[in-house]
């Protein structure tokens, strides 16, 4: 008897869990949030760093699609070697594997994420490319809570254009959070701040 009600409470547990992670992705929903990537703070001399931020906004227009907008801004130096300057503005698509098998840990999602956008990448020395920005690569979200995932993207991301070099190609790894609201929470929000 207490096998069988603990083997019930183990499937409840496992049915209510995906329903929690597949919540926060279906049709109406938003997704508001960011990642930090390229994060390097040297303790050297000559004190170098670089960051990139990513905010982003993002439509559930069906379950598990995500459309919306991005920016990237990013920065890198060093004493005496003056400021890199990393720039982008854009569209951006996700795509969240709803496949319960493809759930590792519970209350979490893979995702593959892409982007077309106008970008820069201008380092203080060196090749500087402006143009049309691409980027694709696949996440990670862990939901700590119905409204909120932590994540890991590693994303390639590759500029055409003009400069002095054509191209400029990185490949990144960002950590970061995103908020997950449904329609009629995020109108609440809008209408009473």
């Amino acid at each position: 008897m207490k096998k069988n009600l603990l083997l019930t409470t183990i499937v409840v547990c496992l049915l209510l869990t995906s329903q929690l992670a597949s919540a926060q992705i279906q049709k109406g929903n938003i997704m508001i949030g960011g990642e930090i990537g390229n994060l390097n703070l040297s303790l050297d001399n000559g004190g170098a760093y670089s960051f990139l931020l990513n905010p982003k906004v993002a439509w559930f227009i069906k379950q598990g699609i995500a459309v919306g907008g991005y920016l990237n801004l990013g920065l890198s130096g060093a004493k005496d070697a003056g400021t890199g300057v990393n720039y982008g503005v854009g569209a951006l698509g996700r795509y969240y594997i709803t496949n319960a098998n493809a759930q590792i840990i519970p209350h979490s999602m893979f995702f593959v994420e892409g982007n077309v956008g106008i970008e820069g990448d201008n380092p203080a020395t060196g090749d500087n490319t402006n143009g049309l920005g691409l980027g694709i690569g696949p996440g990670w979200t862990y939901f700590v809570n119905p409204n909120i995932g932590l994540e890991v993207l590693l994303k390639y991301n590759g500029i055409v254009g003009f400069g002095s070099s054509p191209t400029s190609n990185n490949l990144n790894l960002f950590i970061g959070f995103q908020i997950y609201l449904g329609s009629s929470e995020a109108k609440t929000k809008i209408n009473n701040p």
